[in-house]
Parts: structure tokens; C-alpha cells; sequence
């Protein structure tokens, strides 16, 4: 469930000086701070294990790149989302590491891991915009469904494949990573 904070609208600039309670997140959606339910610990373990598997790609392969986890992406004018995981060139942020964690450039990857509340949100809003900012790879992974959708951006809509149980993930961003939907989910045993 999210709820929304007292003042009408907010501009982005706003949004990123906003001060609040240091453990309450907001996305910033049409002006308007809705707050997001913090996670489950389910939901944390497996952003953790993706983002580290990640990790441990980008450095095997030497990559310029960053996995982050729950940085802000500014989506629209008025606009910004929190993404569980992404995937950034070093140079996307160096130049910025004492400023609010809110990314103003596309990603290279998204990755967000659907909670029982983000349903709609992760399936429905984030596919939009995140297709509208251009970001060529969004991963949408279901602990609900137990499988994960790999969206790849293709003439300014996405093209979506599921996997599910030992189908080992093809991705566009690392293509030669190791991973399934049954190692995503058994995350929380580590």
C-alpha cells in the first residue's frame, strides 16, 4: 500500500531535498510523494543475490559499469521511481556522488522484484515509463509466480520473454551470465 504526503504537488527538484522520516522512501509519481511500504526480507535477500551475481559479471568481464541497489531513477518532469536493482556506467555517477541518488540518465538494466503492493506498479507503470525513458532492459522478477520476465526494448516498445525454474536467463546486458529463476528464488537460504 502506498500513501501520499500532505502537499498537492512537488516538482523533482523538490522531491530530491525532500526531508522526512530517514527510514520512509517515496517515488515521486505526477507531483505527488507516494510513500513505499518498506520490503520483505524475502525481497531484500533476492535483490542482494542479483545484485552481487551482477557484480560478480561486471567484474569478471571488467565492465565500467555499477549495480545498485534502490537508486532513483527520474522518470518524467514531475517523476522519479525507485528501482531495486540497476545497472549504470562508472560514468553515470562519478560526476555526482555527493548528490541525491537519483539517476537522470537512462540505466542499461532495471530489475524490479514484485511485491504483493507492487503488482500493478511493476508490471504496468514501471514497464511504461521505463519503455518511454528508453531503458533497453527491464527485469521483472515474480517470487509471487516464481519466474522472471526479460523485457528488451525494440522499437520504443518491449518484447518480453519468461523464464521460469532451471531456464537459465538470456539477457541483452550480459549475455553471458549464469543465472535462473530457481537460483533467484532459493536467494533467501544464503
Amino acid at each position: 500500500m502506498t500513501a501520499t504526503t500532505p502537499k498537492s504537488l512537488y516538482s523533482f527538484e523538490e522531491y530530491i531535498k525532500y526531508e522526512d522520516n530517514p527510514d520512509n522512501r517515496y517515488e515521486l509519481v505526477e507531483g505527488k510523494l507516494e510513500l513505499i511500504n518498506p520490503p520483505t526480507f524475502r525481497h531484500i535477500l533476492i535483490c542482494d543475490f542479483i545484485r552481487d551475481a551482477l557484480k560478480a559479471e561486471i567484474n569478471r568481464l571488467k565492465l565500467p559499469w555499477l549495480a545498485i541497489r534502490e537508486g532513483g531513477i527520474r522518470i518524467g518532469w514531475r517523476k522519479s521511481r525507485i528501482a531495486d536493482v540497476y545497472v549504470v556506467t562508472r560514468e553515470q555517477v562519478m560526476g555526482s556522488l555527493d548528490e541525491s541518488g537519483v539517476l537522470e540518465t537512462s540505466p542499461i538494466l532495471v530489475i524490479e522484484v514484485v511485491s504483493p503492493d507492487s503488482i500493478k506498479r511493476d508490471y504496468r507503470y514501471k514497464r511504461s515509463e521505463y519503455a518511454a525513458l528508453g531503458i533497453n532492459e527491464y527485469w521483472i522478477v515474480d517470487p509471487i509466480e516464481q519466474q522472471v520476465t526479460i523485457l528488451v526494448l525494440d522499437e520504443g516498445l518491449y518484447e518480453e520473454t519468461v523464464f521460469t525454474s532451471e531456464q537459465e536467463l538470456v539477457s541483452l546486458s550480459f549475455k553471458e551470465i549464469k543465472l535462473t529463476p530457481q537460483q533467484i528464488f532459493t536467494a533467501e537460504n544464503i
